[in-house]
């Protein structure tokens, strides 16, 4: 399923002529990059100390990164490579949420979030707790009041494809 909302995302962010992609982008028409292998997988895994979730896999099973298809509007996700937690790459960011009582929720969850995309915006998702069982998904700015949460990420994809379609 991810791998046919990322073809057509591709199509129609190519197609719609809005945004100076790569030489490379424009000949394959897709705007992601080879898929990720079990082992550099397994290796993230074990850096991060989590178990990924499935769908996430399955993306980079697909793609291991995938180029905005609105640079400003969406963000690029990064190569597994890349990935991490926020707080160690974006300490700061976290700083600015924590502190506000009415803010708390939020910056408790981006403390133990894993940033898996960004550019002027970010897209984490933020591991099981003891009350909740299930991953969280956001899209997240620091413009935005608070965050775009998600079932997962086929939800994000197919929204993403909506919005370029309209």
């Amino acid at each position: 399923m991810i791998a046919d909302l990322l073809e057509q995302i591709s199509n129609v962010a190519i197609s719609l002529g809005e945004q100076d992609f790569p030489d490379q982008v424009m000949q394959s028409n897709w705007l992601g990059y080879e898929p990720a292998t079990a082992l550099q997988i397994l290796m993230a895994e074990e850096r991060l100390s989590i178990s990924l979730p499935d769908d996430y896999k399955e993306f980079l099973r697909v793609t291991n990164g995938f180029l905005s298809p609105r640079d400003s509007i969406e963000p690029t996700f990064d190569a597994i490579e890349k990935v991490g937690y926020l707080k160690d790459l974006d300490s700061q960011l976290i700083e600015i949420w924590s502190g506000h009582e009415s803010l708390d929720d939020i910056s408790q969850q981006l403390k133990k979030s894993i940033r898996i995309g960004s550019n002027e915006q970010l897209f984490l998702i933020i591991p099981p707790s003891e009350e909740d069982r299930s991953w969280n998904y956001w899209k997240f700015a620091s413009w935005i009041p608070g965050e775009d949460e998600y079932e997962g990420l086929n939800d994000y994809f197919k929204d993403v494809l909506i919005f370029l379609e309209n």
